[in-house]
């Protein structure tokens, strides 16, 4: 028996059979009426199931009353003696259809070969059907809708002495077998709705489920929004703790009556909607309606995609995709779309788990007008990279590299450049792992620190008030994050003198005598005008950078307003090269190594290397080494890095944008700028569609600085917000348009950052062994929490309800 068309169509044909066989029984009925049969028959005794071999080789015998009609023959076969029977039968077979069934064609001996089966099974069995082909049994209901691994279905039944293998197949209530049966007969009777589709309920049962799968649903979307897990370690009745899920619901019970009537103990024992797959099918309810919401909100627009790649606690490389886009209020929005597993980091495998993921979203990859990554060589590379392989299936998306991870690359690229700041950073990392090693140092530090605060407090030196005087700490800055380097820098020089007194306290320690080595070589370094030298320097730079890249990481920065944030960067350290050296080294240097004892040199006098061989370092005074080389050298480096990383700054897209900013009453306008601008997307404007452009062009500008509504605006995203609010955007809406493909382009991939930050809250230890899909499912929620608040309730539970087949509860 093979497969062959849907189910629908073998049932047709499985009816249309029945329908022929009662039509020739009656036809045969008819003929019988007016023709009597040639011999009566005989009445035989009920064959047994399993024969003897004495019965073996006996003739065959027939029970009467069980005696089917031959659809092919035009009177019965009980009108026949026994050995006509046989040769009737044995020409049916050979000129007769191929397959039929058992109890039309009772076949007891075929081509010599005896079958102890009896054809009262067929009435018994209605799903039981005999293949001529193959001689042998099958299951219909199983063939139509069952899994189609049961020998009923692969290969047929032909044990005929084995007549409990029939019982064995059907199995309980929940077997394959009975699960296809109920799947048939709903097929056959049109299928009820869903609440009541396996069996009738009342409609207060069909209230009580609908209510207890609102209170599951409340306790999920706490946890959901909490970024916790679901289920315990122990979840039987005698654990005092049951997980958070059922937790959670245990206490809504106890404090609300209502819910204690309906839920866990009072539910009925098939309906408490608590189990684990639940709890995971209500969890892609709420991250389905929640992607959908934000699909809705993108609808067919343009879009810009964010994509990185990390590896997560159990070691599995995910990759995190973000769209960027203008919803209906002229907003820029960044939202997380989904993270998948992959298992290869090549540009051909990101793009094709990025386009598997649009795809399954209903999102085309011709509308992408902007692409965000690091700098990594799988993602901008000319020639293979993922942003080359993107710009094939759309030529308009262009590439931003992020300017964050451009800006980190220049710190660490003056690092690692320059000696004195190779030799500070390590002396940095020597101190934290001398304080940082036990939390006893630790608190050796928090006290000393808390001591000096209440005798300077005393003194009068410094004020009490909230948020003043708080506890500080020396955490460990992370390799690419330059952020946290500024931290732990600032921190350094704000506990300067408890961190020394610390040091000293330990140097001293007999036990401790094991570290002095290393504790005395730190203490040296850190006492040294070297060291405090190279710490105020890399705090004025990393403060300058620090509030560049904060204003860098924000959801609606756009491109036009980074680019200017780098050219004030960049003014700024060409300020600080030409008139802050006095102030920086008498006013801030100076100063800091009066207050605590250190010995400053005199900038006349020859430069000796702290801790360090002279002989490595040229003949040269102290002004030489540390205005000359280190100063000045260090904002030369980076100034020199923003011009040659920044390289978007010079690309002609970029420099076009700016004509529309609304800076100073659009003072940097420039109509032809716009034109040129509009030309880098061909498909959005075509030629009549540049001469609309230019004709609107000259209304806009000067309505726009005409009407006081549109005073005061700084950036492009603030002039698409008050397009909208004004409802100019309709206006003037090939403006509009060119206007929402500039803010598109995405300035840096925060938002893929902030995924693999809610990743290790989400994925933690205790919660490793997550799957993919729950995995992003839950980040769906938790990270786009206030898209999830405003899904409603019904929303949820009518997807729940419309996945599969409910059972709301037993009669």
């Amino acid at each position: 028996m093979k497969r062959n068309g849907d189910i629908a169509s073998l049932f047709r044909k499985h009816e249309a059979k029945a329908k022929k066989r009662a039509d020739l029984i009656d036809e045969e009925a008819q003929i019988e009426e007016e023709e009597p049969p040639l011999v009566e028959p005989h009445p035989v005794p009920t064959p047994v199931v399993e024969a003897t071999n004495e019965e073996q080789d006996a003739p065959p015998e027939y029970d009467a009353d069980h005696l089917q009609y031959d659809p092919g023959l035009r009177s019965p076969i009980a009108s026949y003696d026994v050995n006509e029977q046989d040769a009737v039968r044995r020409a049916y077979i050979l000129k007769g259809p191929n397959q039929c069934y058992a109890h039309d064609f009772p076949v007891r001996e075929i081509y010599g070969k005896k079958r102890h089966f009896n054809f009262v099974w067929f009435h018994k069995y209605q799903w039981l059907e005999y293949s001529v082909a193959k001689d042998a049994g099958f299951c219909m209901v199983c063939y139509l809708f069952g899994s189609g691994t049961s020998n009923f279905v692969t290969d047929g039944w032909r044990n005929w002495n084995k007549a409990d293998a029939l019982d064995k197949h059907v199995g309980g209530i929940t077997s394959a077998h009975n699960k296809a049966q109920e799947k048939y007969n709903l097929f056959v009777s049109g299928g009820p709705s869903i609440d009541n589709v396996i069996v009738k309920v009342s409609n207060e049962s069909e209230i009580h489920y609908k209510a207890r799968l609102t209170y599951s649903l409340r306790c999920l979307r706490y946890l959901l929004n909490q970024g916790l897990a679901f289920r315990g370690h122990d979840e039987s009745e005698e654990s005092s703790n049951r997980g958070n899920f059922i937790e959670l619901l245990k206490w809504l019970a106890e404090n609300n009556k209502e819910v204690d009537r309906l839920v866990l103990k009072n539910a009925p024992g098939n309906c408490i909607l608590t189990c684990s797959s639940i709890q995971r099918e209500i969890i892609h309810c709420c991250a389905d309606e929640t992607t959908k919401r934000i699909i809705e909100e993108l609808g067919d627009d343009h879009y810009a995609i964010l994509a990185d790649e990390c590896s997560d606690l159990s070691h599995k490389e995910q990759l995190a995709l973000c769209v960027r886009y203008i919803d209906k209020l002229g907003r820029v929005c960044e939202r997380f779309l989904g993270v998948v597993h992959v298992a290869s980091t090549t540009s051909a495998a990101l793009k094709k788990a990025i386009l598997t993921l649009l795809s399954d979203h209903h999102l085309s990859p011709s509308q992408i007008r902007g692409q965000g990554y690091d700098g990594a060589s799988n993602m901008k590379g000319k020639i293979n990279g993922l942003k080359t392989l993107i710009m094939k299936e759309s030529p308009s998306a262009y590439y931003i590299h992020c300017f964050a991870h451009q800006l980190q690359l220049v710190l660490v690229s003056v690092a690692k450049g320059n000696d004195d700041c190779v030799w500070f950073f390590t002396q940095v990392s020597h101190l934290l792992n001398i304080v940082g090693t036990s939390c006893k140092r630790h608190d050796m530090l928090r006290d000393v620190r808390a001591q000096k605060i209440m005798e300077a407090l005393e003194l009068g030196e410094i004020e009490s008030g909230v948020g003043l005087n708080q506890e500080m700490g020396l955490a460990r800055p992370g390799d690419t994050r330059w952020g946290s380097h500024y931290k732990t820098i600032l921190h350094i020089i704000g506990m300067y003198p408890t961190i020394h007194e610390v040091l000293i306290t330990l140097g001293k320690d007999p036990t401790q005598r094991d570290d002095w080595p290393r504790i005395h070589a730190v203490v040296g370094a850190f006492e040294s005008f070297d060291f405090v030298f190279s710490a105020h320097l890399m705090l004025v730079i990393l403060g300058y950078t620090n509030e560049l890249c904060l204003c860098l990481q924000k959801r609606d920065q756009d491109i036009v307003n980074a680019m200017s944030l780098v050219t004030l960067a960049k003014e700024r350290m060409q300020k600080l090269r030409s008139e802050g050296w006095e102030e920086f080294f008498q006013g801030t240097v100076v100063s800091f190594c009066n207050k605590h004892s250190i010995q400053v040199p005199t900038l006349d006098g020859k430069y000796v290397p702290h801790g360090r061989s002279p002989r490595f370092y040229p003949d040269q005074t102290n002004d030489d080494h540390f205005r000359r080389e280190v100063y000045i050298g260090v904002i030369d480096k980076i100034s020199q890095e923003l011009n040659s990383r920044f390289d978007e700054v010079n690309m002609e897209l970029l420099i076009c944008m700016s004509a529309l900013n609304p800076f100073n009453s659009f003072a940097s306008y420039d109509a032809q700028q716009v034109l040129k601008l509009a030309k880098f997307y061909p498909k959005e404007f075509s030629t009549m569609d540049l001469i609309r452009l230019e004709m609107q062009l000259g209304t806009f500008i000067d309505d726009m600085r005409r009407d006081e509504r549109f005073k005061g605006l700084e950036t492009l995203a603030e002039l698409s917000i008050k397009l909208v609010e004004t409802n100019k955007h309709v206006l003037y809406d090939w403006v509009y348009l060119l206007l929402k493909l500039v803010l598109i382009l995405p300035v840096a991939t925060a938002s893929v950052e902030r995924v693999f930050s809610a990743l290790s809250v989400v994925k933690s230890k205790l919660r490793n062994s997550m799957c993919d899909k729950l995995l992003n499912d839950c980040l769906i929620t938790f990270i786009e929490r206030d898209v999830f608040s405003q899904v409603s309730e019904e929303d949820i539970k009518k997807n729940f309800m419309s996945m599969k087949t409910r059972r709301v509860e037993k009669k």
